[in-house]
């Protein structure tokens, strides 16, 4: 398989939330360090985020017991406020995020490039546990 035939995998959520605080959650650091995790048991301690085109973004991921961490990164591709994201992770693959209003209800498709590493289900489930968390918190506040 060439290196540019990855497979996409896409995940979804619609949000009970305007546009405007949705954007919001997604990209600040004080909102994403509360909901970037895909269980209970791990946590985002820090993150930083330039939303610009060539801008950086990385949170840092850690099991809450200590035992494993990573830092999740990557540069803006393209940037159009409370519509549109796409970046370049750390290790190349592409993330395409789309953000729609149908009047207070927001809807976001994620779609990225799998990695070779572990099975499609499984990468899929771990991104919509996030996406579930992130939904869960910015409805509860």
């Amino acid at each position: 398989m060439n290196t540019t035939d990855k497979p996409k995998i896409t995940i979804e959520a619609h949000i009970d939330a305007p546009i405007e605080k949705v954007w919001d959650y997604w990209n600040s650091p004080k909102h994403i360090t509360q909901w970037c995790n895909a269980s209970d048991d791990w946590h985002a301690p820090h993150a930083e985020n330039d939303l610009k085109i060539g801008g950086e973004f990385s949170t840092r991921m850690e099991a809450k017991d200590g035992s494993f961490g990573f830092d999740f990164g990557g540069v803006y591709d393209d940037v159009i406020t409370n519509k549109h994201i796409a970046y370049t992770m750390g290790d190349s693959r592409k993330v395409d995020i789309t953000f729609s209003t149908h009047g207070n209800r927001t809807h976001i498709v994620e779609t990225f490039e799998a990695e070779s590493t572990n099975p499609i289900e499984m990468q899929r489930d771990g991104w919509q546990a996030i996406l579930n968390n992130f939904k869960k918190y910015t409805e509860g506040n």
